[in-house]
């Protein structure tokens, strides 16, 4: 009867402990992101004030950088990030090309440099479109070209940081970096996620990763070997 009892019960609640630890997981990472983004926000409202100046009196307007990114379910919101390249870039064209860096401004390079770029995001992360910590937004047309585990990234809210940023960030391959983004959707918790803000820190400091290579800072992705295979 022991044995039965043991059976049932472990039959029954795990499944019922996992789903609340997951919710309470959840609600604790959602308050700390917006403690966390509001706190910095009026912290470096001084600092964002005299950046989007500096950007104003640079490259002209508009000063934020916007664009349709897909979320959390691939709901798609529009992320915004200091403009860093002194010509606008359409709406719906990508940043990620060989030329970009004749495009991007002395002003811009800094920016990407010291990710302060990234900072408007804070916004993004009230809003509920993003989290501190999670896998980077990646493009819209890309949607179609991740594997099945490979989309698995958007089953969290994208984050300001990753675990694929603090491993290379730009420097490492597609692959890596998606197959690190799912590694973080399945062992994600809050010890993990500090380790990766610490880690963050550092890579700023020293713009480590910032560039894939000579001219460019990030490649396009055609989708994986795994993916091409597996259409033909």
């Amino acid at each position: 009867m022991r044995a039965a009892l043991t059976c049932c019960i472990g039959a029954k609640f795990p499944i019922g402990m996992q789903s609340r630890r997951s919710f309470l997981q959840q609600f604790f990472k959602r308050s700390f992101d917006v403690l966390v983004a509001t706190s910095a926000l009026v912290v470096l409202s001084p600092f964002l004030l005299m950046v989007a100046l500096a950007v104003r009196l640079s490259m002209g307007s508009p000063i934020f950088f916007r664009q349709p990114r897909p979320g959390r379910n691939d709901a798609v919101f529009e992320i915004v990030k200091f403009r860093t390249m002194s010509e606008l870039i359409a709406e719906k064209s990508c940043v990620d090309d060989s030329t970009d860096t004749v495009r991007v401004s002395r002003l811009g390079a800094i920016l990407r440099r010291t990710s302060i770029d990234e900072l408007p995001e804070l916004v993004n992360i009230v809003r509920g479109d993003m989290s501190i910590v999670g896998p980077r937004p990646l493009l819209v047309a890309y949607l179609d070209r991740y594997t099945d585990d490979q989309r698995r990234r958007h089953d969290v809210r994208p984050g300001l940081t990753g675990l694929a940023q603090v491993s290379g960030r730009n420097a490492t391959t597609w692959d890596a970096r998606l197959n690190l983004d799912v590694w973080y959707v399945d062992h994600q918790s809050f010890g993990l996620d500090l380790r990766i803000i610490a880690r963050t820190i550092g890579m700023v400091l020293t713009g480590r990763g910032v560039n894939a290579g000579p001219g460019i800072t990030m490649t396009q992705f055609d989708g994986s070997k795994t993916q091409t295979e597996r259409h033909r």
